[in-house]
């Protein structure tokens, strides 16, 4: 074989598990944008050092210990990102004013094809969808950031723990003292249960439909009819959250006005249903990215709905239409 063969089979190699290290990296470090950038990082890396690659494990534990270096060394800043209810209570309508902080802070939504690899099994499919919610991602920023690496690996990716010492360098025994830490600290801040986005499920596409219904009518008694009573409302990137209907209703029917007359363009962002949300265009034509809307769905009902507001962000990541026309 070539060196040509040789160096395009490495190349494939590698890129075959893009998905599923943009995926662990997204998991340790909160954002898509970040994840991407730290894979193209282990990506640079293992090809320059594929010298030095002895084959004394595999190709896939390999560059698991580089994604887990470079995602060590961004977080070794020292930033947190969160949701707006990891960082202040949730604010009476009345009092709610719209304070923006950087974007660094935010815990970002990321879609589903770009970090969830094709499994077979259902059960392992349900793991994988359940791992990258926003309240599990979100819940796994408060570990530190070898714990966070612990636990992905031995709760989510089933790693063995003799595995994942070898990957860090470390014993067995400090992999258990670190992941039994991590189960404990997690548990403090576990998210409730939610059920995954499925287009499979007929319950939940109707639940879905009336939502859109309800959303694109402005009906508000239509829409507080589909969320539990204490659902929550967030809007990153400013730090203002609402829980509960009387609250939700005020700010929609308040500041929230300017929603009036959107359409929404269905997706799926972290294992959960979601939407695009255009807002009628300045020009008095069409309509214009505005927000991505991720919802939490349990038992039937929505429980939380969280609105990403900088929507030229967050659309061509999601390969989402720059514009609607007046006709669609």
């Amino acid at each position: 074989m070539s060196d040509q063969a040789t160096a395009q089979d490495l190349e494939s190699g590698l890129e075959g598990y893009r998905k599923e290290l943009t995926g662990y990296c997204y998991r340790m470090l909160g954002s898509a944008f970040e994840a991407e950038d730290a894979v193209q990082d282990t990506m640079v890396r293992a090809w320059k050092n594929l010298e030095k690659f002895e084959g004394r494990s595999s190709l896939r534990s390999w560059l698991y210990r580089i994604a887990t270096n470079v995602c060590l060394d961004m977080l070794h800043a020292g930033n947190r990102r969160a949701r707006p209810m990891d960082l202040t209570e949730a604010t009476p309508v009345a009092q709610a004013r719209l304070t923006a902080r950087p974007e660094i802070t935010w815990l970002e939504p990321v879609p589903d094809g770009r970090v969830l690899p094709s499994v077979a099994d259902p059960a392992d499919t349900a793991v994988e969808r359940e791992s990258i919610r926003l309240a599990f991602v979100a819940a796994l920023q408060r570990l530190p950031a070898k714990q966070r690496a612990v636990l992905i690996l031995r709760e989510v990716l089933a790693w063995k723990a003799a595995e994942v010492a070898e990957l860090l360098d470390t014993s067995v025994a400090s992999v258990n003292s670190a992941l039994q830490r991590a189960r404990a600290s997690l548990a403090e801040y576990a998210p409730s249960d939610s059920d995954p986005a499925d287009p499979l499920d007929e319950e939940q596409q109707k639940l879905l439909e009336r939502y859109v219904a309800a959303f694109e009518g402005y009906d508000m008694t239509a829409l507080t009819a589909l969320l539990h009573e204490d659902a929550t409302m967030s809007m990153p990137p400013y730090d203002l959250w609402l829980r509960g209907h009387d609250d939700i209703v005020g700010w929609m029917l308040g500041v929230g006005e300017v929603c009036r007359g959107s359409k929404l363009v269905p997706t799926v962002a972290n294992g959960s249903p979601a939407f695009a949300q255009y807002h009628p265009g300045q020009d008095g034509e069409g309509y214009e990215p505005w927000a991505l809307i991720v919802l939490e769905v349990a038992d039937g009902r929505i429980g939380a709905m969280d609105f990403f507001l900088d929507a030229k962000r967050w659309f061509p990541l999601f390969g989402l239409p720059e514009r609607l026309s007046s006709g669609d």
